[in-house]
C-alpha cells in the first residue's frame, strides 16, 4: 500500500482545464491498478492538487439547474463560466480567493470507505479552522463543513463534492478564504435553501494568508490519512 501522496499547487488554472487534468491523473492510476492484477509489485500513485479557479459555477451530476440563478448573459456579464460534471452534490462557486483541494487518491492504499473517505476530509477542514479560533462542524445530511449548525446563522464556508470508481478520487473541498461572497448570490449553494455562506476572512474580519492555510490543511491530512507528502 503506497501511502506517499504527490502534492502539487497548481496556482489559478482555468476550470476545465483543472478538470482535463484531474481526469489524466484519474485514468493513471485506474491503468495502473488494472497492471496491478497482472502485477502485483506495481504501486498506484496518490496527487493531492491545490488550485484556484477564476469565476465559475459548477453543477453536480444529481444537481438542479434552476439552482443556477444567472441566464448566459448574465453570466458573461460577471466573468463566470458553468459546467455541468460528474461529481457529487448540486450546485457551487469556485473563484479567487479559495482554496479549492483535489485529493485524487487509490483508497485501496488508504481504506475502502467512501462515508470515512468524506468525513476525514471534512475532519482536515475543521482542525484547520480551529487552528485560527473558528468552532465548525458537520451538519446532518449536509456533507462539507459549517458554523453555527443549529443556530438561525448556520452558514457553510466549506464545500466538497467528490467522484469515486474503482476506489479512485477526484474532485474535493472548496474552503472560502478571502473570496467574493457576493457570487454565492447567484446560485442556492449545494440546493440548500435558507442557509448562508461565510469565509475565513468574513469570520475574523481581515485578509488571510492563504498558503498558511494550506500548510495546515495539508498537515492536518496528513495526519488523518496516515500519507507522507512529497
Amino acid at each position: 500500500m503506497n501511502k506517499k501522496v504527490k502534492l502539487q499547487d497548481l496556482g489559478q488554472k482555468d476550470y476545465k482545464d483543472t478538470w482535463d487534468f484531474q481526469e489524466e491523473l484519474f485514468s493513471g492510476i485506474v491503468s495502473q491498478k488494472i497492471q496491478k492484477r497482472e502485477t502485483p509489485s506495481i504501486e498506484t500513485d496518490n496527487y493531492f492538487l491545490f488550485v484556484e479557479h477564476p469565476h465559475v459555477y459548477t453543477l453536480g451530476k444529481s444537481g438542479d439547474m434552476s439552482n443556477l440563478l444567472l441566464s448566459e448573459k448574465q453570466l458573461e456579464a460577471k466573468g463566470a463560466t458553468f459546467y455541468k460534471i460528474n461529481r457529487g452534490g448540486d450546485i457551487t462557486y469556485h473563484g479567487p480567493g479559495q482554496i479549492v483541494g483535489y485529493p485524487i487518491l487509490d483508497l485501496e492504499n488508504f481504506f475502502t470507505d467512501i462515508h470515512k473517505y468524506l468525513r476525514l476530509l471534512e475532519e482536515a477542514i475543521i482542525l484547520t479552522l480551529a487552528e485560527y479560533g473558528i468552532e465548525s462542524e458537520r451538519s446532518q445530511g449536509e456533507t462539507g463543513v459549517w458554523l453555527g449548525v443549529g443556530t438561525p446563522f448556520a452558514r457553510k464556508i466549506c464545500a466538497m463534492g467528490v467522484r469515486a470508481s474503482r476506489w479512485v478520487t477526484m474532485h474535493g473541498f472548496a474552503l472560502n478564504v478571502n473570496a467574493d461572497l457576493g457570487y454565492f448570490d447567484n446560485i442556492i449553494p449545494c440546493g440548500i435553501k435558507g442557509k448562508a455562506v461565510t469565509s475565513l476572512h468574513v469570520e475574523l474580519g481581515r485578509k488571510i494568508d492563504e498558503e498558511e492555510v494550506k500548510q495546515k490543511i495539508v498537515k492536518h491530512f496528513a495526519n488523518l490519512f496516515e500519507a507522507e507528502m512529497i
